[in-house]
């Protein structure tokens, strides 16, 4: 997997594909949704939520795509789950699903993969699918895969969370997000997949016990 950002031509013909792909109409004109939302994904709030993030994203379902039932619409879910993202908002999640819910109306996909896409995207505000749900498998596994990142991409998405959050004291920073660590810690499985099981979940689970342990005084 890669956690460098693609070119911005790359990430535009990416979307391209997968929306031709899920209206099934190659005659549909993808590019002014995918600049809108690429212009989301570059917002100056963002440190972390940027399009190197959506970049990672899309390469983790590369990877775990034949585990998804759905796998175009789970990238879509992709492409909107952090379209709407302000640090200091916890609506994020909702509002990104209604942001997908207009757009991919318009796009001419049917209802029911409308509903796919939205439902995924709230998905993200537990990262808990439900057993069987390969859709939300797919799309969680891939959104925390830079939990298993090794030390220096690693460092580097701890710094850029910590810039997000900016606006937030230290001490008070250093308590919630020690809460956050030991939140995923405790769960009994980070990655629901086959490959995240047994390709991310030891690094994964070493580097949260690190990054902990560094936020202790």
């Amino acid at each position: 997997m890669t956690y460098e950002y693609e070119d911005p031509q790359d990430l535009r013909e990416r979307w391209a594909r997968t929306l031709r792909a899920a209206t099934g109409n190659p005659a549909i004109d993808p590019y002014p949704y995918a600049d809108n939302l690429l212009a989301r994904w570059s917002e100056p709030q963002r440190r972390y939520h940027t399009a190197t993030h959506l970049a990672a994203v899309l390469g983790g379902l590369d990877v775990l795509q034949e585990h998804a039932a759905d796998p175009e619409l789970v990238r879509l879910a992709a492409w909107f789950h952090d379209a709407v993202y302000r640090p200091d908002r916890s609506e994020n999640e909702e509002r990104s699903a209604a942001l997908a819910e207009r757009a991919l109306t318009e796009a001419g996909l049917a209802a029911a993969q409308v509903a796919e896409v939205a439902r995924l995207v709230r998905l993200t505000v537990t990262h808990d699918p439900a057993d069987g749900d390969t859709n939300g498998e797919a799309l969680c596994d891939a959104d925390l895969a830079i939990l298993a990142a090794p030390p220096g991409p690693y460092a580097a998405y701890t710094k850029a969370v910590r810039e997000e959050y900016a606006f937030v004291p230290d001490e008070a920073f250093r308590a919630g997000r020690a809460a956050v660590l030991r939140q995923l810690l405790d769960l009994p499985r980070l990655f629901r997949t086959a490959h995240g099981a047994a390709q991310w979940e030891a690094r994964a689970r070493e580097n949260l016990t690190t990054e902990l342990r560094l936020l202790s005084p």
